[in-house]
């Protein structure tokens, strides 16, 4: 299982289309940094969406060449939807070093991305898809229209709970469809309009989804993406994933990006340390001893909090918190 980011697609839409060159590549090198390499970036309507309206502060192109340095680093992509998909548009995307296109369009419409599908895969591209409104047809046709996508070509298929509707249990069956449908890998896209990003991500998994979208602070269209470190402390209780790795974000939203998003007047719903309290069992009564004893011995707060906790979350004292400050030093 992994996670796939699309804060810089989904997630432009907090800011208007498309997020600026410098938080592009702030947010491409601290996922990368972490551990997650999947990538999706561009303009929030993806490819060709710029010259038809949505304007962004950069056109296709230049988000292509802000990101060139790291292309090689990860698997770096961009959203398209299929009926803005030209070959012109295709090739760029190759030559500029990006690995992936996504196309998308409606559950039910796949038949009209066929022509999309192949361009991707004539230009040497791993082609995703997105089954957009995946909730308007049965687990049934959904994994039949799955099923001729990936006949067509399709490496990757993800189904998307555009309007955060569905719940655990239809998650479960949509997802379990699919998978006994096709052999290409099947992943999840789920909103925040009931509450259910992180629950119906945690269903999908336990169904057999190879992949996970999710978007920092839960960035994203509407009420927003399952969070990116909620899913990667979610996943991390699982067995997925590095403690270290959720530090290093955690530490990066702290000191960059939610300063840097408050600019826009975004606030998440669930902060760095609020999010470590729930992955360690640690009450907030806690905190300030944590933070003082974390600061006194220059270590990190969030791994002492989590490290304490294994061995005591009833009533965690100073005397343990120190001796666990030295083993972490």
């Amino acid at each position: 299982m992994r996670l796939f980011d699309c804060t810089l697609r989904d997630g432009a839409n907090v800011v208007g289309n498309g997020f600026s060159k410098e938080l592009t590549i702030s947010m491409v090198e601290a996922l990368l940094d972490c551990g997650i390499d999947q990538i999706e970036l561009g303009n929030a309507k993806g490819m060709g969406a710029h010259e038809n309206g949505a304007e962004a502060p950069l056109s296709d192109l230049e988000y292509m060449q802000a990101v060139a340095p790291y292309v090689k680093k990860g698997s770096l992509g961009m959203f398209l939807q299929a009926g803005y998909a030209t070959e012109e548009r295709v090739r760029m995307a190759a030559e500029n070093g990006l690995q992936f296109l996504r196309v998308g369009t409606a559950a039910g419409d796949g038949a009209k991305a066929v022509t999309a599908v192949k361009m991707v895969k004539e230009a040497g591209l791993c082609c995703r898809y997105s089954l957009m409104k995946a909730y308007i047809c049965s687990p049934e046709e959904l994994a039949k229209e799955a099923k001729v996508l990936e006949d067509a070509g399709v490496d990757i298929i993800t189904i998307m709970d555009s309007a955060g509707t569905m719940l655990p249990d239809e998650v479960r069956t949509y997802v379990k469809a699919l998978k006994a449908s096709v052999s290409i890998p099947v992943g999840f896209h789920g909103h925040s309009n009931m509450g259910m990003a992180q629950a119906n991500a945690l269903a999908a998994v336990e169904a057999g989804a190879d992949e996970i979208d999710c978007g920092l602070l839960g960035m994203a269209r509407s009420a927003g993406n399952c969070a990116t470190e909620v899913a990667m402390a979610s996943f991390l209780r699982k067995g997925y994933g590095k403690e270290e790795n959720l530090y290093s974000l955690l530490h990066y939203l702290d000191d960059k990006l939610i300063p840097a998003m408050a600019k826009y007047n975004y606030k998440t719903a669930i902060s760095p340390l609020d999010l470590i309290l729930g992955l360690s069992g640690c009450h907030s009564s806690f905190v300030k001893i944590f933070e003082k004893v974390a600061k006194e011995e220059q270590v990190s707060l969030y791994g002492l909090i989590v490290k304490v906790s294994e061995q005591n979350r009833k009533n965690p004292d100073e005397t343990l918190m120190r001796k666990i400050a030295q083993e972490l030093k």
